[in-house]
Order: C-alpha cells, then structure tokens, then sequence
C-alpha cells in the first residue's frame, strides 16, 4: 500500500491506533479526525517524528464538519484511495426498559452518524480514482446483545449501510466492506473489565491486519462482505 492516501476516524483509539501503525507501516500517508488532543499528541508520538500523519479535530458525526475534514484531508494527502471508519462507543446500561433514554441517541451518534458523516463525504473523492471503504460493527450487531439494545441495533446499521453502500458502489469502483470483531485486548476494555477473562479476546493488530487487507488492491474482488474478526470468541 506504498502512496496509498487513507482517511482513518477512530484512529486515536484502541483499535484506530493499530490500523494507524499498520498502514504506516506499509508506506500509507493517513489523516485522522479526532476529539481529544492529547490523545492525537500520544498517536503522534507513537507514529514517531516524519512520519506520513496528519490530522485536526473533527465531529464527523455531523455532516458538514465530516465534508470540511475530508476535503482537507484529500488536499493534505493529494487525493483519497481508502477510508477506515473506525469511530465508536459502548454502552450498554441494562434492558431496554431500564437503560437511560439518551443511550440511544448516544449509540445511534457514535456508531452510525459517523460512518454516515465520513462515507457521505469521502465518496465524491473516493470516486475520482476508485477506492475502498472498510467499517467495524460488532458481532452484537449480528447476533444482538440483551443489555445493550441501544449499542447491537446502532451495529446491525452499520453492517446494513455497508452492504448498501457496497451494492450503490460496485459498478462505480468504490468497495466497502465491514469487520465484526467481538471483545478488542485494548486497555480500555481491560480496565473496564478487570475481572473477565481475556483469552478470547483479539488483539487490535489483528484486526488491523485484516482492515489493512481489504483497504488494498489485494482484496479488489472482496465487496459488500461481512467479515469476523473475533479471534477464539
């Protein structure tokens, strides 16, 4: 993916951080959106002084912001081959019943609006030269998840507007495929949960591993597809 020009949300993240790290890696110049600036100053550190990564804070849940990121992430990165929309939260706060009200405007923001944001902006891009979207829904997305209605249905949207977008796309040369991992080994899962085993759990780096495949030319055949990435779950 040597040149390749990627837009990462999330990329400050757990698992954002990973796919930052692979795609630097591999030669990509990346630009990320973010929230928090000492968490972009710590991705930053991470990545190491010259290395291709550029970004500024974003809310790409809202569609307007989401547009003026991407449009000077393409100026920065001199066009756009691939977007990992990587952005999201948990909550998961009992039966749907007993769960706060704003649980689900929360999930349906963080999960959805900013995939929506990003795929939205990035296409008129994207469709100059032909490229790859990748996003992550969970496997509760699939399967739901009791106590967490607001965060398995916000998911299951993310998997039903990738495979739309995928079928809107395929003749047009853009592809976007999705990634359902189970539990991520990151430290905040960790921390939240101390007392869980952690067996099961994947590694960031392996997801990552697996998002970097299908932003690149070798997964050109691959669209519209739902692919686990959960390890021994």
């Amino acid at each position: 993916m040597s040149g390749a020009r990627v837009v990462v949300s999330g990329g400050t993240g757990g698992l954002g951080r990973a796919v930052v790290a692979a795609l630097l890696a591999r030669g990509a110049r990346v630009a990320v959106p973010f929230r928090s600036a000492a968490a972009w100053e710590a991705l930053r550190a991470e990545a190491g002084a010259g290395a291709a990564l550029w970004g500024r804070p974003a809310d790409i849940a809202d569609p307007a912001a989401a547009a003026a990121f991407v449009a000077e992430a393409a100026g920065w990165l001199g066009g756009l081959d691939g977007v990992a929309a990587l952005a999201g939260a948990y909550a998961g706060s009992g039966a749907l019943e007993a769960a706060p009200a704003r649980e689900w405007d929360d999930m349906m923001r963080a999960n959805v609006a900013t995939v929506y944001g990003l795929c939205r902006a990035s296409l008129p891009q994207l469709l100059k030269g032909g490229g790859s979207v990748v996003t992550v829904s969970s496997r509760l997305g699939e399967a739901g998840g009791a106590g967490a209605a607001a965060y398995a249905v916000s998911k299951a949207a993310v998997i039903a507007l990738t495979r739309v977008l995928a079928l809107e796309n395929r003749d047009r040369g853009v592809r976007f495929n999705c990634v359902t991992p189970a539990v991520i080994d990151t430290p905040g899962n960790r921390s939240a949960m101390p007392a869980a085993d952690t067996s099961g759990w994947t590694p960031p780096s392996a997801i990552a591993s697996v998002v970097v495949f299908l932003l690149s030319p070798e997964s050109a055949a691959v669209t519209g597809a739902v692919v686990p990435v959960d390890g021994k779950a």
